[in-house]
């Protein structure tokens, strides 16, 4: 793997972040601390809140009380889009644009967003590319790719913006089995590199393996968090437990 891009990464914390639709309360006084350079992965039911914190942490989803911070610095009046240039996000859709390149489609938003000249963007997007490995596709159009491929660029654009944290949402949940090593062990590379990284996944292994810290939701509240080992191993909850039996 390139190691072409280092990362500055930066701390991120949300301070009793609560967020509802209508009378539907999603997210109950969340707590997250990220130090720099740290995987943090969110666990938990389906519905427990994690996909919506992830949104509301790059406010795609405006928090109705609470605070947001990066680098130990309060985000929620800057402008949301230059927030979302800090913060990558990787979704389980890959949504890229069919009609362009696997190179155009990493190389649109540094060009837009950061006036990139042609050729300095297209040397950020192959690096990029060469990153996931996929320098060889920089040509084709995405939906000539595998979907663990289309992943890896959906990784590569949003590295190619040069983020200082990153969010994965269940990014391996719409891949075939055994495409989902692969991805995992891309997003576990970059947490190796220093990338400061939250991760919502369905697997354990993975969040095991490769987070610093795990974090347990259920009914739009943290359950509990703490090491991996200490959770997966002496589980404090009984919903933890409870959890843990049905998914190891």
């Amino acid at each position: 793997m390139s190691a072409a891009t280092t990362f500055e990464p930066v701390s991120l914390a949300a301070n009793d972040i609560h967020l509802a639709f209508g009378p539907n309360a999603v997210l109950r006084g969340i707590d997250l601390d990220v130090p720099a350079g740290t995987t943090t992965a969110v666990i938990g039911p389906s519905g427990s809140g994690k996909s919506t914190l992830l949104r509301a942490l790059n406010r795609l989803y405006e928090p109705d009380r609470g605070d947001i911070l990066l680098d130990g610095r309060s985000v929620l009046h800057d402008n949301p889009d230059e927030l979302r240039q800090r913060i990558g996000m990787v979704f389980q859709q890959f949504n890229l644009f069919p009609h362009r390149t696997v190179l155009d489609n990493v190389t649109l938003a540094p060009r837009t967003l950061k006036r990139l000249g042609a050729d300095a963007a297209r040397e950020l997007g192959l690096e990029q590319l060469e990153r996931v490995g996929l320098r060889h596709k920089a040509d084709v159009r995405p939906g000539t790719l595998s979907g663990g491929q289309q992943q890896r660029v959906a990784i590569a654009r949003a590295l190619a913006m040069a983020p200082q944290v990153m969010f994965f949402d269940e990014a391996t949940s719409a891949l075939d089995p055994e495409l989902v090593k692969g991805i995992l062990a891309l997003i576990s590379d970059l947490g190796d590199e220093g990338m400061t990284m939250v991760v919502v996944t369905h697997e354990m292994g993975f969040a095991r393996s490769a987070a610093n810290a795990v974090v347990f939701m259920d009914h739009g509240k943290v359950v509990e968090t703490g090491p991996p080992d200490r959770l997966f191993e002496n589980a404090e909850t009984d919903r933890l437990r409870q959890f843990l039996s049905q998914v190891l």
